[in-house]
């Protein structure tokens, strides 16, 4: 193995490869665009309507569907696992299409 020794101040350096040009970043279409407006828009009107129960989620779903609570709409929290385990006891779940802060993570 060659020590790690320093170029002489008379000696270039590598040539550098041919570099790639930068790419651009892809943005949506305009339809697209206006399309996820609309649904950011949608959802975001439905959770006016609809209660944060943030990680308790599943377990407010099961006491809602089980007639525990009074039935309202919630919004929240749920690992993959337990979204599945909601759906194998018959309970409606569905992510949240544009993603949303929790209100306790908010400024």
């Amino acid at each position: 193995m060659a020590p790690n020794v320093a170029r002489k101040g008379n000696q270039d350096g590598p040539t550098p490869g041919k570099t790639l040009p930068v790419a651009r970043s892809a943005s949506l279409p305009p339809e697209a665009q206006q399309a996820l407006a609309m649904l950011a828009q949608v959802q975001a009107e439905a959770l006016k309507h609809s209660r944060w129960v943030g990680g308790d989620f599943a377990e407010q779903s099961r006491a809602i569907h089980y007639g525990e609570r009074a039935d309202e709409p919630i919004h929240g929290q749920a690992t993959p696992e337990e979204a599945r385990s909601l759906l194998d006891e018959g309970i409606a779940v569905m992510p949240l299409l544009v993603p949303v802060a929790p209100p306790d993570e908010l400024n």
